[in-house]
């Protein structure tokens, strides 16, 4: 029924009480988990909290924050705001399609990265912005493109 680990999933189960209120904060953590919620896991928790499948299908596909397919270990949003867009957004979505083969929301082959295009991040000085998991990179140009992705391929300084 679950592709993943069932008990990493039960863990997280087992840290709420079984109320309909905690369905978000429940799949928020089995996203934070696994980058994605496995296939399975509505069914598991529809169980536990006695909310439908399509209840928690409804939130999984509202939130932009959860996904149902898996996502790159390292996630990257592009800021496509007005500000970023004006500053060479763009030319950075160009520029990681050719350096990593790679579409927004899209992952690549080897489950390294996968690409967001964001609409506003909140940081319109210091266009254009990118974002690598937690960590944001101000006026990104394709020259530095490359060395920040460097740094979280394997091996790579930011590579956990």
């Amino acid at each position: 029924m679950i592709a993943v680990e069932p008990q990493r999933i039960q863990s997280i189960l087992e840290a709420y009480p079984p109320e309909k209120r905690f369905a978000l904060a429940i799949l928020q953590d089995i996203q934070h988990e696994f980058n994605y919620l496995p296939e399975g896991s509505l069914e598991v928790v529809s169980a536990r909290i006695g909310t439908p499948v399509a209840q928690l299908f409804a939130l999984a596909t509202f939130y932009k924050a959860l996904s149902l397919v898996p996502k790159g270990r390292h996630i990257i949003k592009v800021c496509d705001g007005t500000a970023c867009h004006m500053c060479g957004s763009s030319s950075l979505l160009v520029a990681i399609k050719q350096l990593l083969a790679l579409e927004p929301g899209g992952r690549t082959d080897d489950g390294q990265f996968s690409l967001e295009c964001v609409n506003c991040v909140g940081s319109c000085a210091l266009a254009p912005v990118m974002i690598i998991d937690d960590a944001y990179y101000a006026k990104v140009n394709t020259e530095k493109l490359a060395l920040i992705l460097d740094a979280y391929r394997p091996g790579g300084e930011h590579d956990e």
